[in-house]
């Protein structure tokens, strides 16, 4: 299974609660913070709810 790298680059404020909680099941809590991840769907479909305030990338 691939990995990802998912970094936060925008803030959380005056977003809604599910994506507050998305970002802190993901692990991210401050800007510029770095999680990797497996690439699994529940994790995809995740980083999907939130693409606009992270960055991701693939781990080789």
């Amino acid at each position: 299974m691939a990995k990802i790298r998912v970094t936060q680059v925008k803030s959380k404020i005056r977003r809604p609660q599910n994506q507050k909680r998305t970002l802190e099941a993901l692990g991210l809590r401050k800007i510029d913070q770095v999680v990797e991840h497996e690439a699994t769907p529940t994790i995809l479909g995740m980083v999907n709810t939130v693409k606009h305030l992270i960055s991701v990338e693939e781990v080789k």
